[in-house]
């Protein structure tokens, strides 16, 4: 899988949340990573929430794939205490 992502937005993403594009795309390729499809709104685009870990840090990664081999990322925080459970407990992600 490839990765891609707006270097402006990485940079604002770090200062803000403290987590790597580059972190969240070796996080993305977590096999116990749970995903769901975010249609609260329009985005006219298919954007994709994952739970996923990497380092033992679970994060919580908005993506977006734009082929069968690329990720572009959108966003990526550290995971809620409510989003590491559900990670932990290997359950459904909750909106």
């Amino acid at each position: 899988m490839e990765f891609e992502w707006d270097t402006a937005k990485e940079a604002e993403n770090r200062r803000k949340h403290g987590v790597s594009f580059t972190a969240a795309a070796y996080a993305l390729e977590d096999p116990r990573k749970i995903e769901l499809i975010d249609d609260r709104f329009d985005y006219s685009e298919e954007r994709i929430q994952s739970i996923c870990a990497y380092r033992g840090t679970v994060l919580f990664v908005v993506s977006v794939m734009r082929s069968e081999n690329l990720c572009r990322i959108i966003s990526a925080r550290k995971a809620t205490r409510n989003e590491q459970n559900q990670y932990l407990q290997g359950g459904p992600l909750l909106a």
